[in-house]
């Protein structure tokens, strides 16, 4: 028997929504509640056969890639909560809704207040979680396509962590064409950075007998998906696109001024629990090159926005100090 609608939005509360749920859960109420830009979101309170009440997150989408942006959700949230069940809600089901054209997300609710993450504890939390990671083929990448934001990652299993980036910063920018349309200077520059740049800045971090461990990370660690649990304090992060990944790769959207956590002290924080790898002289200029990503993706969502342009900044920067010869010309 599969849960029941008592008083609820029938507008939200699909059948197969009822069907992931605990058997003999009987639906209360839906409230919307929340912001996204690419879903409807809502509260789902039901009651077990105990008596006892329990609130769900549910997250609907209706686009045509729907059905691989929840599963990437859920695949991504069940990583998480399965390596370090204290940082993330427990995800619940996913799948098709049965009466209209739309795929749902569901998750235990979370009472979030609306403030900035503390750094020191999610340092912590956040060291703890790529520490106990493992990755299950000892590769970069993730089981399927994880999407950041309403746009695709390319997240296909590879052994060489240099690789892996290259075809995902590929990936990435020719997102972003497809929103703005080339830009010679950012064509030249992202030339350089796949077939050049990517590689000095990321093969010494595998030289010398050094080694990465590929890390699960939450993939789009922003202030708008870490939250604090209203009564407990603790820090919880939601909305992933995880995949296995150089550790550094998660803290380098902290560095980028269209998010609000660019004080330097969540870096800090972070690297007090998880070391910066060697070289660590070229730590900097690493995190630098992963926030390329992120402003990148960011432009591919937004045209117009000065993402693109910062982008181009930074590339330039790190090319015309490894690779000044082939900085492009005007």
């Amino acid at each position: 028997m599969a849960a029941e609608t008592q008083t609820a939005d029938h507008d939200l509360v699909d059948g197969a929504i009822l069907g992931v749920l605990p058997e003999g859960e009987k639906v209360l109420s839906v409230e919307r509640c929340g912001t996204s830009t690419w879903a409807l979101t809502a509260r789902m309170i039901v009651r077990s056969p105990d008596g006892s009440e329990r609130s769900y997150f549910l997250k609907i989408l209706s686009s045509s890639d729907a059905p691989l942006r929840v599963r990437g959700e859920y695949l991504a949230m069940r990583e998480i909560y399965q390596t370090l069940p204290t940082f993330a809600p427990r995800p619940v089901g996913y799948g098709l809704c049965s009466d209209e054209e739309a795929s749902f997300f569901i998750c235990d609710y979370v009472p979030l207040e609306n403030k900035l993450p503390d750094p020191v504890r999610l340092g912590q939390q956040l060291a703890e979680l790529h520490k106990k990671s493992q990755s299950p083929t000892g590769m970069f990448g993730f089981y399927c396509t994880t999407f950041d934001g309403r746009l695709p990652l390319n997240t296909t299993w590879e052994s060489s962590w240099t690789v892996f980036f290259q075809k995902l910063m590929l990936g990435v920018y020719q997102l972003d064409v497809e929103t703005n349309g080339h830009w010679k200077e950012l064509d030249e520059a992202m030339q350089v950075t796949i077939d050049e740049l990517i590689p000095r800045l990321l093969d010494v971090l595998t030289s010398e007998d050094r080694s990465i461990k590929p890390c699960l990370i939450h993939g789009d660690l922003w202030e708008g998906n870490i939250g604090t649990n209203a009564n407990t304090g603790e820090i919880s992060i939601f909305d992933a696109c995880s995949y296995y990944a150089h550790h550094e790769k998660e803290v380098g959207i902290w560095r980028c001024e269209h998010h609000e956590m660019t004080n330097p002290e969540y870096r800090k924080e972070y690297f007090k629990n998880m070391r910066r790898s060697e070289p660590v002289e070229e730590y900097e200029d690493r995190n630098r090159l992963y926030a390329v990503e992120t402003r990148l993706i960011n432009s591919a969502h937004f045209p117009g926005e000065p993402t693109r342009q910062l982008a181009l900044n930074d590339l330039r920067f790190l090319i015309s100090m490894y690779l000044p010869e082939s900085l492009p010309v005007d």
